[in-house]
């Protein structure tokens, strides 16, 4: 849901276009297009999953400082880890002009349930215990590695990354996402422990939903008293209906605290129903 990271482990090849592990009679044949021009699809070929990746190396390490460990024979300037080959790759794009070529200006990276089988679990495996969560993995499409270009995070992009993914789950019969979500460590950790504070009291998820982090960050000796905002990618997901699964993880690479979330269409509410996913339910 939220940004992911990388695992130093072997990159299968991206020499081929990519199969989706979605059933392909539900791709659509044009890129969707939204009112300000910009066209939403799924990357089917190597150098699209690689402008995702250029796109999120700008955004977590050159903008974030993020210490990146690709693989060996990753090209430079492109965040990569071992899930990448396991995922459809969700892309906005600007239109093409006589000035400039279509850029990719916002990605997601959907694990889906058969994608989770082959890469041996999903990326929230690696930050969390997420034995509770055994009966949902059938059902449920883990999101990661969510960014925006920085000169277009007017919300334009994110309304059309989140309605093409809620028509994507419709229609493979999947209702329930998962992901991480972080926040920023600039001071130290007390603000995300004050969000987990005030979360765990008003979006924590059912005691048999509940995780536990691998890494915890210390929130019993943070955040006491202070006054946070979640960033707005959460205060977005939790608009939407998610539940916070547990206390956040601790993540020294990123230098963030990761939040378990996780979403159900069911709880989705109607006027974003609508937005969504309009004609399918």
């Amino acid at each position: 849901m939220g940004v992911m990271k990388e695992l130093p482990t072997p990159l299968l090849p991206l020499l081929r276009p990519l199969p989706l592990a979605a059933p392909r009679r539900f791709d659509t044949p044009h890129p969707a297009q939204t009112p300000s021009g910009l066209a939403v699809c799924w990357a089917r070929h190597a150098d699209e999953v690689s402008a995702a990746q250029r796109l999120r190396h700008l955004v977590f390490a050159e903008e974030m400082g993020a210490r990146l460990t690709p693989p060996p024979g990753t090209p430079v300037g492109h965040d990569v880890d071992r899930f990448d080959a396991y995922c459809e790759h969700l892309i906005v794009r600007t239109p093409a002009t006589d000035d400039a070529p279509a850029e990719v200006v916002g990605t997601y990276r959907v694990l889906t349930p058969g994608g989770a089988r082959r890469a041996g679990g999903w990326y929230s495996d690696t930050e969390f215990d997420l034995a509770p969560l055994q009966p949902l993995r059938v059902r449920t499409l883990e999101l990661g590695r969510s960014c925006i270009h920085p000169a277009h995070r007017q919300g334009g992009v994110i309304m059309a990354l989140w309605a093409a993914l809620a028509r994507f789950m419709a229609q493979c019969g999947l209702d329930t996402t998962l992901g991480c979500a972080s926040i920023p460590m600039h001071d130290g950790g007390h603000s995300a422990a004050a969000i987990w504070h005030e979360l765990a009291r008003t979006h924590l998820a059912p005691q048999g939903q509940r995780v536990m982090p691998r890494l915890p960050l210390p929130v019993g000796a943070l955040g006491h008293g202070l006054q946070a905002e979640p960033p707005a990618l959460i205060k977005g997901y939790l608009r939407c209906g998610a539940q916070v699964l547990g206390a956040p993880a601790w993540d020294p690479d990123f230098n963030t605290a990761d939040l378990p979330l996780m979403m159900q269409l069911a709880d989705l509410p109607a006027r974003y129903r609508r937005h969504f996913m309009g004609p399918l339910v």
